[in-house]
């Protein structure tokens, strides 16, 4: 399981967290997730979903399940997520939520962290905010002593920078765990699809 998550992609936990709301042909996936803006969090090109979709195969962690084709277009292959797919979201959610060093990947797991039980996402992010913290504070420790010695302002702009978006991360955070250790905050499977996620799913299809 290991080997199999180390060598997931941000898009490949796309598609196989994709795959787990149905089977699904490569040009539905990438239709949806263009729908949905997942092109915001990663590149999606039709190269790179065949060659994902390719690997994840591969590495069993998705399966053929079926071959159809309507009228003049070609072959489309669908796809279903396999158990060791479903696992390894999960396990690569669990690894990347709480770390402060792969800003794109923590982007994904943010978005993937409803496959994990509530009570598990609030301790990760918690993880990850006292690893925040305590840069920001090692941070705040080094402009001091820099501004002490009297380095110019001007040379230190991006430790401003990394500053003010450190703390706007942290309120953030502190936000998101309140109302997430809240039961009123509905998540995982409690979540019902929206009339918008239904039509984006069958806009996907055509």
């Amino acid at each position: 399981m290991k080997d199999a998550v180390d060598r997931l992609t941000p898009l490949g936990v796309m598609v196989l967290a994709l795959l787990s709301e149905g089977d699904m042909h490569p040009y539905e996936m990438i239709r949806l997730m263009r729908l949905r803006r997942d092109d915001r969090l990663v590149a999606i090109t039709n190269g790179t979903m065949y060659h994902t979709v390719a690997r994840l195969e591969r590495a069993g962690l998705l399966s053929e399940v079926g071959v159809d084709r309507a009228g003049n277009r070609p072959e489309r292959t669908t796809y279903s997520v396999t158990d060791a797919g479903t696992a390894a979201v999960t396990e690569w959610v669990r690894r990347e939520l709480p770390r402060v060093d792969h800003p794109a990947e923590f982007r994904i797991a943010l978005a993937e962290a409803h496959n994990l039980e509530r009570e598990e996402a609030v301790a990760l992010l918690r993880e990850r905010r006292d690893a925040l913290a305590s840069s920001s504070a090692a941070l705040t420790e080094g402009h001091d002593f820099a501004c002490a010695k009297g380095v110019p302002a001007q040379y230190l702009l991006e430790v401003d920078r990394d500053r003010t978006l450190l703390a706007a991360e942290l309120d953030w955070l502190d936000a998101l765990l309140t109302r997430l250790s809240h039961p009123d905050f509905i998540w995982g499977p409690e979540g019902e699809p929206s009339e918008r996620y239904l039509a984006q799913r069958k806009a996907a299809r055509q």
